[in-house]
């Protein structure tokens, strides 16, 4: 009794490539009113209610891509990394990855949807190394320079001084090893970025092809299956721009929809691997079967 969990890693096939979701932990957002906006109380009990989900806590997810091209392992975002911000459940990347079978010195590069605490946090270690010491690192330049400069982040920006530390801590000492993508651009063979902006300045989600398959990493565009899919323009309390950003995931959600697209979304129940489908005005997640007896297909 009283034995933790196991870090937990997914692995599927995606064409020609191999890919792998490990985790990074629990992210317990706590009261769900606090942080989904322009949203009545009773309505976010209802939809709570109505998917068995609890209305005291909103616990997400956090779900690490790793594809092997067999050229090269690409990383998707990074984690919370040591912050605890979020509690002690979160920064389970290295181990999760070291138990998927995966070096982090193999890591060849590592893709940030978004310089948010739980997307770049997990860049450099508490030893004040680089986690990922070969890799080459991609973000939007939009992202790095606002959530680095104390000047452009509003004084009322939540958890705003552990956001700012982290993403200097973890930005900076790589900056020489930064690309910075533009929206529509293929920035690794097979991978290209897409821009969805509003819950950053420069967001971006990337469709990854490998032969002929296809996934969608949607990143933050949706941090929960439920409550910004049903009513899509509900707003989330970390939004830079709410308004943009519900606009920016109907739009994408609406494509994702119409050409039947598999999509891992970093926040959604484990492993974050399913599809969205239109449901009246608004969307509804439906995950993919896991296949645990071998890596199945996608």
């Amino acid at each position: 009794m009283g034995q933790p969990q196991a870090p937990y890693f997914y692995r599927f096939k995606l064409g020609s490539a191999e890919c792998t979701v490990v985790t990074d932990g629990q992210l317990p957002l706590g009261d769900p009113n606090a942080a989904f906006l322009n949203i009545t109380k009773e309505e976010m009990a209802r939809q709570l209610r109505d998917n068995f989900l609890p209305a005291s806590n909103a616990v997400l997810e956090q779900n690490v891509l790793v594809v092997n091209t067999g050229d090269r392992v690409v990383l998707f975002d990074t984690g919370m990394g040591g912050d605890t911000l979020f509690g002690a459940t979160t920064g389970k990347l290295v181990p999760a990855l070291r138990a998927a079978g995966i070096n982090p010195a193999d890591v060849d590069a590592v893709v940030m949807s978004h310089a948010h605490i739980d997307h770049c946090g997990g860049l450099i270690g508490a030893d004040g190394k680089p986690n990922f010491p070969n890799a080459q690192y991609f973000i939007g330049q939009g992202d790095f320079d606002y959530w680095t400069d104390d000047a452009k982040i509003p004084a009322n920006s939540p958890a705003r001084a552990n956001f700012l530390a982290q993403a200097r801590r973890n930005l900076l000492p790589v900056r020489d090893r930064l690309t910075f993508y533009r929206d529509g651009q293929e920035i690794l063979p097979g991978v290209t970025a897409l821009a969805a902006p509003g819950h950053t300045v420069s967001h971006s989600i990337f469709m990854v092809n490998a032969g002929n398959a296809q996934i969608c990493y949607i990143g933050d565009l949706a941090h929960h299956p439920v409550l910004l899919l049903e009513r899509p323009r509900t707003q989330f309390a970390f939004d830079t721009d709410p308004a943009q950003a519900a606009e920016s995931r109907v739009r994408m959600l609406d494509m994702l929809a119409a050409n039947r697209v598999p999509l891992l979304a970093y926040h959604f129940p484990w492993p974050g691997v399913g599809h969205v489908a239109k449901a009246g005005d608004g969307f509804r997640f439906l995950p993919s079967q896991m296949n645990l007896e071998g890596v199945g297909s996608l």
